[in-house]
């Protein structure tokens, strides 16, 4: 059986680059490359697959929606998918578990999760809140793939 841990370790590898699909109004998917890690959910600690959506994208749209995503990440011939509901946390998408002040150190700890690195952090937060940033959190349902290790 497939666990989270093998799709941290591959998106460790990939420098956390990975395909989101979601699924538009008409059932066909929509697909896109974000960088995305594992981090701990803000409410109960559980393992989640975190990335940001800037405020006015197509996939933060559908997700709104139909909450339910696929995200895959992929190095050589091994690949992992994990997917799950969205849970949506940021200025236009409360989330019961983070407060509204919460919100710029959730984005930090998804991109972090992600592989990123900052040297100034103020001005990363106010970015992210002109943008309207929002954190996705998906909670793994279903994880499967091809991992060789």
């Amino acid at each position: 059986m497939m666990r989270i841990e093998q799709f941290s370790r591959l998106a460790v590898l990939e420098d956390g680059l990975v395909v989101v699909g979601t699924t538009r109004a008409d059932g066909s998917v929509q697909a896109s490359v974000v960088n995305a890690g594992v981090l701990k959910h803000p409410g109960d600690g559980t393992p989640v697959v975190g990335f940001v959506a800037r405020g006015n994208a197509l996939k933060l749209r559908l997700l709104r929606r139909r909450p339910a995503v696929a995200v895959t990440i992929r190095s050589g011939p091994q690949w992992v998918t994990v997917e799950g509901p969205a849970e949506l946390a940021g200025p236009d998408d409360p989330h019961a578990d983070v407060a509204p002040a919460d919100v710029p150190a959730l984005l930090r700890a998804v991109f972090i999760a992600a592989g990123g690195t900052h040297d100034d952090w103020p001005t990363y937060d106010r970015v992210m809140a002109e943008e309207h940033r929002t954190a996705v959190l998906v909670r793994p349902e279903r994880i499967y793939g091809v991992v060789r290790y």
